[in-house]
């Protein structure tokens, strides 16, 4: 009795462990080559207006996937354009709306001391179906907003090839 009682349990594990090896989970992340041409075209974009910014592109795990620093670029406009690529997509939302909601709401005050979070403007997300697979941050105009209307010329360069 108590061998048949093993092995139907034997059996039930072996057959449950299968049924989880057996699914594949597909993940989405921007490629380099896109999140390579988005950083470029922010860049360019805040260039042409006479700001000397850094764009960063992260992946969906949040690790660098590209970087472009305009001649000029203050140097603080590294780590800040990373933080803010960071933050957006840990929090998938704008780092300009995160900041405005901040400001509203003073228990959001202290999210400001997790380490790479930064409340400040420029960094998007980057979605696909509602799915984000990366962020964009620009840091170094002179003021949030600026650096998130770069961030947002980065991605229309490339929506169209967001699949």
């Amino acid at each position: 009795m108590i061998s048949r009682i093993t092995s139907t349990l034997v059996f039930a594990t072996l057959v449950t462990a299968g049924n989880a090896h057996a699914q594949v989970r597909i993940v989405r992340d921007i490629p380099t080559a896109l999140a390579v041409e988005a950083v470029a075209a922010a860049v360019a974009d805040c260039s042409s207006k006479g700001y000397n910014v850094t764009g960063i592109v992260v992946d969906r795990a949040g690790q660098l996937k590209a970087l472009q620093r305009a001649d000029n670029a203050g140097p603080h406009s590294i780590d800040s354009s990373r933080k803010k690529a960071y933050t957006a997509l840990t929090t998938k939302n704008s780092t300009m709306r995160l900041m405005e909601n901040t400001q509203k709401n003073p228990a959001a005050a202290n999210l400001v001391f997790i380490n790479d979070f930064i409340a400040l403007g420029g960094g998007v997300p980057i979605q696909v179906e509602g799915e984000t697979i990366g962020a964009i941050g620009i840091g170094g105009a002179p003021g949030g907003h600026l650096d998130e209307q770069c961030a947002e010329t980065g991605i229309a360069k490339i929506k169209d090839r967001l699949k």
